[in-house]
């Protein structure tokens, strides 16, 4: 199950690099970041809520990528992050 969404999350250890999850699922997410990210990387990204999470970079194109969660989230911390979303959208 995928769920649109428009979290705004940070890249790296220090979380500078800001990005937005504009998908996500309980393995992975759909980034729209400011720099290209290299197929094969492992990243460390910052969600609303939950803290830092590592991922690893499974496609990437032009400014947008697509990561899988090294520890897939729980269906409740999925919920919580799908329905924070909709909540604020409206």
């Amino acid at each position: 199950m995928r769920a649109p969404t428009a979290l705004e999350a940070r890249i790296g250890k220090s979380g500078r690099t800001l990005c937005k999850v504009v998908d996500l699922s309980r393995y992975g997410a759909r980034l729209e970041t400011h720099s290209a990210l290299r197929r094969g990387s492992t990243i460390w990204l910052t969600l609303p809520t939950i803290g830092t999470i590592a991922a690893e970079v499974r496609w990437s194109s032009d400014l947008s990528a697509g990561c899988e969660f090294s520890t897939a989230l729980s269906p409740e911390t999925f919920a919580l992050l799908a329905l924070g979303v909709s909540g604020t959208d409206g």
